[in-house]
């Protein structure tokens, strides 16, 4: 059943709006979780500014109005969040430098462009280091994700929580991927794809035969419209909720790169909270992300379906297929281990193997 929350939401250039906010767009979908816990005093009143990238039919932008239900009842209003989906104030990279000079409360980017804040996490892009969620939230729930997470300490920005984007697919408007040649083979030209900002996810496209292009997530629509990119890669939820099938018609399971999410604030504003806010602050935002690993896990069969069904042709790799594209990315190991660090990474696939 649909669950439907009202909250606030402030668009750009436009007056604050009260708008009806539906948590589910399928019905496979799960409410939020109850909100429960004592009411914390009185500490003053804050608006938080959030900006996002994803749109409000995301899981992403679910979760953070459960977020924002959370820190409102158990504030008594006291505590608010204005959120401000769709890239509007800027991509990742933008938004993350907004929070360090505080002219921006939270933010929600991937791990990717964090990169530059906290280098090991680039050891989440690495190709098919993580292959089943199990895994992926294992790790995600580790301390070794932990350290990571306080590693932003001193940046401008205090990292709250991981939670899930999810496994990279493959999209593009020129032909079917079913082999790594049919990326960048000498017989068909390589494909021109849109990435983010990331060395290693420009490694990866580079080994494939691809012709990787970084760009801001927020003008990547117009430029597959306008055939300046053939495709792109993002999870399927993604996909579906940004409507990429209306500009690229095939898609391929690649499962390619499991990237968290990571729910930051801005280390100004976590300083201007009292303590008793902080720790509320925190606990909304462990409590939110893990209802977004679950709306993201479910949502992203359903959105693979809704692509089929809108026309988009979707190739599923088989395990011999994957096999193949693994062997294709070794060398993004080679180059990218000894920098990453050799026993972070083995770190991470020794809580792999405990959960397969």
């Amino acid at each position: 059943m649909t669950t439907i929350w009202r909250n606030t939401l402030t668009l750009a250039g436009a007056a604050t709006l009260s708008l009806g906010i539906a948590y589910a767009q399928s019905p496979d979908l799960s409410d939020p979780p109850e909100i429960d816990g004592d009411v914390v005093g009185d500490h003053g009143s804050h608006t938080l500014r959030m900006g996002i990238g994803l749109a409000e039919s995301s899981p992403q932008y679910l979760s953070v109005q459960y977020f924002a239900d959370i820190l409102d009842q158990r504030t008594e209003g006291r505590i608010s969040v204005d959120i401000f989906p769709n890239s509007q104030l800027g991509d990742d990279v933008q938004m993350m430098e907004m929070l360090q000079t505080g002219s921006l409360d939270m933010t929600y980017p991937s791990s990717s462009p964090a990169t530059t804040y906290v280098e090991e996490l680039a050891v989440f892009d690495l190709p098919f280091l993580l292959p089943n969620r199990d895994a992926a939230v294992a790790v995600m729930q580790s301390d070794t994700a932990q350290e990571m997470l306080d590693a932003f300490e001193g940046s401008g920005i205090k990292a709250l929580a991981f939670s899930e984007n999810g496994y990279r697919q493959l999209s593009n408007s020129v032909r079917p991927v079913e082999t790594p040649e049919d990326v960048g083979g000498m017989d068909v030209g390589g494909l021109t794809i849109r990435t983010m900002e990331n060395p290693v996810h420009l490694s990866i496209w580079e080994t494939l035969g691809a012709n990787p292009t970084p760009m801001a997530f927020g003008e990547l629509f117009s430029a597959m419209e306008q055939g300046v990119v053939d495709g792109q890669e993002n999870p399927w939820s993604t996909i579906l909720t940004s409507n990429f099938h209306e500009v690229q018609d095939y898609g391929s399971e690649t499962r390619h790169v499991y990237t968290p999410f990571i729910l930051m604030i801005s280390e100004r504003t976590w300083d201007r909270l009292a303590p008793e806010y902080q720790e509320l602050v925190q606990e909304a935002a462990r409590q939110s992300a893990q209802y977004e690993i679950q709306l993201a896990t479910e949502y992203d069969d359903w959105s693979r379906e809704q692509l089929e069904e809108k026309g988009m042709q979707i190739t599923r790799l088989d395990d011999e297929q994957i096999a193949a594209f693994q062997e294709a990315v070794q060398p993004v190991y080679d180059e990218w281990a000894p920098k990453i660090g050799e026993d972070l990474i083995a770190e991470i696939q020794g809580i792999v193997e405990s959960n397969q």
